[in-house]
């Protein structure tokens, strides 16, 4: 029903974001784009042909958006956490049937919006702040055509699983389970929530990125 399509890393700016990938994962990660409205834009790291890395940033090009930036990058807390450098702040899963699976879900799925960027187009729908679970159930994204994954090179850089950790595990178990993606993200009971990807660099060195 689901699977990984991207990792979400933020940073204060993209510089700081494409310097911390290079230093963990040995290779930056290349220019993505600017998401027009958003104020936000990025850069991407291929994982494979399935799945990459994006690095999501504040846009000063922009106006502040009347709306949120994505992945929380407003948020008091989120800011302050990036202030530290950046990490880990979410995953997004990828559905070839996104309507279906939004009026199953109903309020949950969050609102569907339409994105571009070049001749990219996809359209994404948010779980609500109160249900995301900390980041940990993914935001959905079905493709409108070509994938961005499958236009980027390899880095030959590995994603080898998704774990996480949340006070309230059952629910964000449940909240997986209704989306088909009980078997991707692993969640253990643990007194803070946490997001870990676990990575195998080109050199085949393993090393794990998290969130906060």
């Amino acid at each position: 029903m689901a699977e990984i399509d991207h990792i979400v890393l933020g940073a204060r700016t993209l510089e700081e974001g494409a310097a911390y990938v290079e230093q963990h994962l040995g290779v930056k990660p290349r220019p993505g784009g600017v998401h027009a409205g958003f104020g936000t834009h990025n850069m991407l790291l291929g994982l494979g042909r399935a799945c990459y890395l994006e690095v999501i940033a504040p846009d000063p090009a922009q106006p502040t958006p009347p709306h949120p930036r994505l992945f929380d990058l407003d948020d008091p807390a989120v800011a302050l956490m990036l202030e530290a450098g950046p990490c880990l702040i979410g995953w997004v899963a990828r559905t070839p049937v996104l309507d279906a699976m939004a009026a199953r879900l109903g309020p949950r799925a969050g609102e569907i919006k339409a994105m571009t960027r070049g001749d990219l187009a996809w359209r994404m729908a948010f779980p609500p702040q109160n249900q995301d679970m900390d980041n940990l159930i993914p935001a959905l994204i079905q493709w409108q055509g070509e994938r961005a994954s499958s236009r980027l090179p390899d880095s030959h850089v590995r994603l080898l699983h998704l774990e996480a950790e949340h006070p309230e595990a059952d629910v964000a178990r449940a909240g997986l389970a209704e989306r088909g993606l009980e078997e991707v993200l692993k969640v253990r009971h643990s007194p803070r929530a946490r997001l870990v990807a676990r990575f195998k660099r080109a050199d085949g060195t393993e090393v794990a990125l998290a969130s906060g």
